[in-house]
């Protein structure tokens, strides 16, 4: 049989030493090529799922957030021997200290006004769709608050005793 143009015939590879090699084409992928495609497929699932938007977990993050606002306003009324209140608001929430007989606007970042966030609905229940909330010098609430969060049908309730304890649950 005639040798392939630009190739050795058989027999001649064979006197050199030389074995014929057959192209890894014909037996498959090797384990390493498969080993190196199912990460790449496990790599881009991971990105995907976390690119994924999740509003409960975004909802109930913003809900741990206020929390954390609400349990540092009350340390500040202890700390500072002071009352220091909160407002809430449908549109957003913020914090004021009460100094010379006067509530003033705290401008500190932990504590300034914020918005919630984008497609964020509070529940406020009180009709006036504006609740205050006060702690005393001693970090006693003058009243409890449940507020809840909701976003693309997901709640996050933040409850504030009267005893000034705050906790967050998922709903």
């Amino acid at each position: 049989m005639p040798a392939e143009r630009g190739s050795m015939p058989e027999s001649r590879s064979a006197e050199r030493g030389f074995t014929p090699v057959r192209r890894s084409a014909e037996h498959g992928f090797t384990l390493v090529e498969l080993m190196v495609v199912i990460t790449v497929i496990g790599l881009a699932a991971a990105i995907a799922a976390f690119n994924m938007p999740d509003s409960r977990g975004r909802v109930f993050d913003e809900g741990l957030r206020f929390a954390a606002r609400v349990r540092a306003a009350r340390d500040i009324a202890v700390v500072e021997a002071r009352p220091v209140s909160l407002w809430v608001t449908t549109g957003g929430y913020g914090f004021e200290r009460r100094i010379a007989g006067r509530w003033s606007p705290v401008a500190d970042k932990p504590l300034r006004v914020e918005r919630w966030n984008e497609g964020t609905r509070a529940t406020i229940p009180d009709p006036s769709g504006r609740v205050r909330l006060t702690f005393d010098p001693t970090g006693i609430a003058d009243r409890g608050l449940d507020l809840q969060l909701s976003r693309s049908g997901v709640d996050a309730l933040v409850r504030v005793g009267a005893d000034g304890e705050v906790r967050t649950d998922a709903q």
